[in-house]
């Protein structure tokens, strides 16, 4: 066995690994690190142990970031809400972190992050690994009933507003340009709303390119308003929730509720075991009660680097309060391409 760099684009070995590897997800996907490198320009490299048979056994994707503000440095991996490392023996581990280090001084690198679902420290032996973000996740098992599954809504805040049937509310789902125009621009109203750039319009162009049935927009209207849209993925009967928007003038409607029951009916209709609700980070409280109201088991989710050091933050409240106010203001084309520039450097 050897421990090699491989390209988890080009080289068929790797998404082949991931189709059959028990811990894989939608974000160890070619097509996902492939909707990456076009978007943001990263150079995708997975660091993999080969068997006798040339196959990968075990395995970390990373993307290489290539930054003149923010530095040089690999993620494992951007704008993914956890990627677990595929490994099937703790040496593995230990002899791939050797390998990601070896290339990290030799580089000249700031620093590999990993982000795991969970992490077995026995199996890091001489490794120093150091929290850099703590957040949790939310994942909903589909695997019972629909009555068992209602069961664990909030009453008042979910199953109220699910059963309250109306007339005026159309759902439209799937992956046309102009399905992402209406999810795009309430995307746009919620990023400003919690003083935030979008992610580039062209991120979700190269999302449905390179995802094709793997990825779903849903968007609720009341007549012909975009009141709420969510984006999901799909991959080895797991759903995962990944961007959701709404316009808060219709806030009493339950846009979003509405839409994350169809998604689980659909889910669960299609064969998927699981919802899982994404990333939530401790500063959000408000979206960390959202997602436990569906009765979707909460976990704690961190990410680690290596080697450790201190980022210098700007203290200049002042400045940053006037950065915010800025995007507020923006009109929409500033405000996504200021997303543009920025999410391609704090991957």
């Amino acid at each position: 066995m050897q421990v090699s760099r491989i390209d988890p684009i080009a080289d068929p070995r790797w998404q082949r690994f991931v189709e059959r590897h028990p811990e894989a997800g939608i974000f160890h996907t070619s097509p996902w690190l492939e909707a990456l490198r076009r978007t943001y320009g990263y150079e995708a490299v997975a660091y993999a142990v080969i068997g006798e048979d040339q196959e990968v056994i075990s395995g970390i994707p990373f993307c290489r970031i290539s930054s003149l503000i923010t530095g040089r440095r690999m993620v494992s991996l951007p704008f993914s809400d956890h990627c677990q490392p595929l490994i099937d023996d703790a040496g593995h581990l230990r002899r791939l972190l050797s390998a990601i280090d070896a290339d990290v001084a030799q580089d000249n690198l700031k620093y590999f992050e990993l982000r795991p679902l969970q992490l077995d420290y026995s199996q890091l032996g001489s490794a120093s690994l150091a929290k850099s973000h703590e957040a949790v996740i939310h994942r909903l098992d589909l695997s019972r009933s629909r009555d068992e599954i209602i069961e664990g809504f909030n009453k008042s805040n979910v199953v109220r507003k699910i059963r309250n049937e109306r007339d005026d509310l159309r759902l439209e789902e799937g992956k046309t340009e102009s399905l992402v125009d209406k999810f795009y621009s309430l995307l746009i109203l919620t990023r400003r709303r919690h003083q935030l750039p979008p992610p580039p319009r062209s991120w979700f162009s190269n999302l449905i390119d390179c995802m094709q049935d793997r990825l779903t927009f849903r968007v609720l209207l009341k007549d012909d308003t975009a009141i709420a849209s969510v984006m999901t993925l799909y991959f080895k009967q797991v759903v995962t929730y990944k961007y959701s928007c709404s316009n808060p003038e219709f806030n009493q409607l339950a846009g979003t509720v509405r839409l994350i029951w169809r998604i689980i009916q659909d889910a669960m209709d299609a064969g998927a075991s699981e919802l899982d609700l994404g990333r939530s980070d401790l500063e959000t409280p408000g979206l960390i009660t959202f997602k436990d109201r569906f009765g979707a088991v909460r976990a704690p989710l961190s990410y680690f680097r290596y080697p450790v050091r201190m980022e210098k933050r700007s203290t200049n409240s002042a400045v940053a309060h006037a950065a915010r106010r800025l995007l507020v203001m923006a009109p929409d084309h500033v405000l996504s391409a200021v997303g543009g520039f920025l999410y391609r450097h704090v991957g």
